[in-house]
């Protein structure tokens, strides 16, 4: 959907030229977000601002849907170009309303198509169209703000969007919450998007891919898991950080990894049954007692089982944590740590059981991209 061409842009300064951008050349598949990392000065926002033509490239090209548009309007350009930035931009002296409706009414479109527009991207940005389409921007908190920018840009459908820093400026506990609720978006929307930014886990957790930027030039352009287990220089590997392999974790999911082969007993049964259970699973110190629905209700201890007679149901521990489906392997490991876990169980939308997930496997698959072959096999510690 999106193709740089040499893209290149020089700047004429007091003290000479400066190389903005050096021959940029990428493409990003239809429906992908593209992320530009790297520290300030390298040329990202550069290289965003030459796709929709407020900074003129100095040479190269931009292809839009294979279509060259180095002779198209700019204006028309800009209008079927998305464009959302870390300062938001609203019209302070419109409404909410009128600021969503701005490209549309530019496209020519009736007021009934675009105030209907603008009520549903309200709904799709999780807020309420007649508790904020008649406010004023001044009248709304900064994440709010940020939320309508983004409406704003999605209001005429374009297929590109561009985003520079959109979250940036946004507390932390709001910016994860709106980066989940445009990832759900971008699941139905399927935009072609364009993003700056400086924090690498923003980058991990948004894109699809991730090109790094130095001095200017493109220093590496892959998929995330990709670049974290392959950078390509030392100065792609230093930005990463040292900790790139725990970054993994926000990759996989918990569905990724789940063991179905998990052993379990019923409340009914008795202590006996659960001691020869653990045996035959190779389970050392407990093991997953379910109710009727199979929905994990805590766990019985082998020290219990050894030493007591008697059923389940009187003799168990409350499990401390579940993992669900979709959560990443990073807040597993978090609850495994918080609550000194090696293991967790794995439960759908019901919560009911679907398998186990432990410390040795997220070990061996973040492990796993990074192992050079050894001649002979480490000894377990």
């Amino acid at each position: 959907m999106i193709r740089l061409d040499n893209l290149t842009k020089v700047f004429d300064t007091p003290k000479g030229a400066v190389t903005a951008a050096d021959h940029i050349t990428m493409e990003v598949p239809a429906g992908e977000i593209c992320i530009l990392l790297g520290p300030s000065g390298c040329g990202k926002t550069t290289t965003l601002k030459m796709i929709n033509r407020i900074v003129r490239p100095t040479s190269g090209k931009v292809f839009i849907d294979g279509e060259d548009t180095t002779d198209l309007d700019t204006q028309e350009l800009r209008r079927n170009i998305g464009y959302v930035i870390q300062q938001i931009g609203l019209f302070p002296n419109m409404t909410i309303e009128e600021n969503i409706a701005v490209v549309p009414k530019l496209l020519g479109w009736d007021k009934a198509k675009y105030k209907e527009r603008a009520r549903e991207l309200m709904r799709m940005i999780a807020l309420e169209p007649d508790a904020f389409l008649k406010r004023y921007p001044s009248e709304l908190s900064g994440g709010q703000q940020q939320r309508i920018g983004v409406a704003r840009a999605l209001a005429a459908d374009p297929p590109v969007m561009l985003m520079d820093e959109p979250f940036g400026a946004i507390d932390p506990i709001n910016r994860a919450v709106i980066q989940d609720e445009f990832l759900k978006m971008q699941q139905e929307l399927k935009k072609t998007i364009m993003f700056v930014s400086h924090d690498i886990d923003e980058a991990i957790k948004m894109g699809d891919r991730i090109a790094i930027f130095r001095a200017g030039n493109l220093e590496q352009y892959s998929r995330p898991d990709e670049l974290l287990a392959n950078p390509k220089d030392d100065f792609v590997e230093s930005f990463l950080g040292e900790d790139r392999a725990l970054k993994r974790l926000n990759l996989v999911k918990v569905r990724d990894m789940a063991s179905e082969d998990v052993g379990t007993v019923a409340p009914d049964e008795d202590l006996q049954a659960a001691l020869m259970r653990m045996d035959d699973h190779g389970y050392p110190g407990s093991i997953m007692m379910v109710n009727d629905r199979r929905q994990p209700v805590g766990v019985v201890q082998r020290s219990v089982a050894r030493t007591t007679k008697g059923y389940c149901r009187d003799h168990f521990d409350t499990l401390p944590a579940v993992a669900r489906l979709d959560d990443d392997l990073r807040k597993v490991a978090s609850l495994m740590f918080a609550h000194d876990m090696t293991w967790l169980p794995c439960v759908d939308d019901e919560g009911r059981l679907c398998g186990q997930i432990t410390q040795r496997a997220i070990t061996h698959h973040l492990g796993s991209r990074y192992r050079v072959q050894q001649a002979e096999p480490v000894a377990e510690v």
